[in-house]
């Protein structure tokens, strides 16, 4: 099998009417980017007939400028490997910073992070990542030239369609494939639905504590935000009305509080579908992870209650098949369609094609059904395991929230300052997310929202009781 090559060819030019030879320009360019930094260590280089072709030269003075390099230990060259800029040993030069997989640089880290407590994390390693190659190796084989262009602005049919089949049989959403558009995130999601329903100046209300990118998305539409109370029983409509009953909008996470993680009561999604339709404001609600529910029965989605289609529905897959997909949906009320899809297409023109149709098949051919049964098993050991050992290792002074469904449960505690005690976990390789950072007024609760979605289940008794340790220290 032939191996393509795969350098990148450099920004070299040489001029025929100079009286320095060709392969003394082609030298002088190579080692002028290796000085600079433009090439770097162990980086490949073009073949020696890929660069003449490309400059339009005699394959004879790159040859020449090549043996030179690699003579002086600029390049070096294997067979069957090709040639590759070497380790710098150059006189009189600034050395080369290396870059290699195992100097990789450490913002990678920051987004990679292991240890604990990591909210948004799922079990990676329980993925079924060989059915998932499978389906994504079937497009790549099968793709043809007309599957390279744009694609429909609201995303692919077939995913649309099995979307629109698992929300209505598993979540009770009102909705058909056309409802359905395919965006790359739940805030990408909450921009276009800010877009197209807000103007500036118009008031949203905001769950409090609640989601600090979506404030800060409504601040970028010129919107502002309102916060409403989080008791026990979700968002406080009542409280809502008072404080502003002329409000346009509303982003609620109705199934699993995005930061205290209480579930909406019947009564108050009632409540505020009939402030709604009396106020002729928006709805947008988010769910992230509606499927994983360890007490009581599944709870229907807010918009299939809606008589009025006053609810746009969001959704994403990072948290039932994985973060990086970057897969999401809006379910958009009939009479919106067109408002919707004009925004969308001069934002981005529409979502990425290829995994769509992956995506798509993982639904329809059951596998999707099968990756969320067991995950709901593992994640329901992990949560029971989670709160049995926080009630028996910290103080009595603490309350646990949100534990009868998602994958973060959310701890309060008295006298402490949660800022600073995540600080000084995340050396421990602890990553607490403090609930104080979720409030915009002045009320604000002490406390974290501990994820346990990538923890194993052994592993929780020895985190929580570093945990207890950095607490006690406070």
């Amino acid at each position: 099998m032939k191996t393509v090559s795969a350098a990148l060819l450099p920004m070299i030019t040489v001029d025929r009417k100079a009286r320095c030879p060709l392969h003394r320009q082609v030298y002088d360019a190579y080692r002028a980017a290796i000085a600079e930094g433009m090439l770097r260590a162990a980086q490949q280089v073009p073949s020696t007939r890929v660069l003449a072709t490309e400059l339009g030269v005699s394959r004879i003075p790159v040859l020449h400028a090549y043996a030179q390099l690699v003579a002086e230990g600029y390049f070096q060259s294997r067979v069957g490997a090709g040639t590759h800029v070497a380790e710098a040993r150059m006189h009189g030069m600034r050395p080369l910073r290396k870059f290699s997989r195992l100097h990789e640089p450490d913002e990678d880290a920051v987004w990679q992070r292991d240890g604990a407590f990591l909210v948004g994390q799922v079990a990676h390693d329980h993925f079924p990542a060989r059915v998932w190659n499978t389906l994504v190796s079937r497009y790549a084989r099968s793709s043809s030239p007309r599957s390279l262009n744009h694609g429909n602005p609201m995303g692919l049919w077939a995913l649309r369609e099995a979307i629109a089949g698992y929300l209505r049989t598993a979540r009770a959403v009102r909705c058909e494939p056309d409802q359905v558009m395919i965006v790359n995130g739940t805030q990408e999601a909450i921009a276009i639905s800010a877009q197209a329903l807000l103007a500036p100046g118009q008031r949203v209300w905001m769950e409090e504590p609640g989601c600090q990118s979506a404030r800060h998305i409504f601040a970028l539409r010129g919107c502002h935000t309102v916060p409403v109370a989080v008791d026990a029983e979700g968002l406080n409509v009542a409280a809502g009305t008072r404080q502003c009953w002329h409000a346009r909008g509303v982003l609620v996470t109705p199934s699993h509080q995005h930061v205290l993680g209480v579930t909406m009561s019947a009564s108050r999604r009632l409540q505020l579908l009939d402030w709604a339709e009396r106020a002729r404001a928006w709805i947008l609600e988010v769910e992230g992870d509606p499927e994983y529910r360890y007490e009581g029965g599944r709870v229907p989605s807010l918009q299939g209650l809606d008589p009025h289609s006053r609810v746009v529905y969001i959704g994403t897959f990072s948290k039932l098949i994985f973060p990086s997909l970057r897969l999401g949906y809006l379910v958009i009320p009939p009479e919106m369609l067109e408002r919707f899809r004009s925004i969308r297409i001069p934002m981005d023109g529409g979502p990425p094609t290829f995994c769509q149709s992956a995506a798509a098949d993982f639904i329809r051919e059951g596998h999707f059904s099968r990756h969320l049964r067991r995950m709901r098993l593992l994640y329901g050991e992990r949560r029971a395991q989670l709160v049995k050992s926080l009630r028996e290792h910290l103080p009595s002074a603490m309350e646990v929230t949100g534990d009868q469904a998602g994958l973060h449960v959310a701890l309060t505690l008295r006298g402490v300052k949660d800022v600073e005690i995540a600080e000084r976990a995340a050396r421990a390789k602890l990553w607490l997310s403090p609930l104080s950072l979720c409030y915009t007024g002045d009320a604000r609760r002490q406390g974290f929202m501990l994820g346990f979605g990538n923890v194993a289940v052994e592993e929780i008794p020895r985190a929580v009781d570093r945990l207890r340790a950095i607490i006690a220290a406070d």
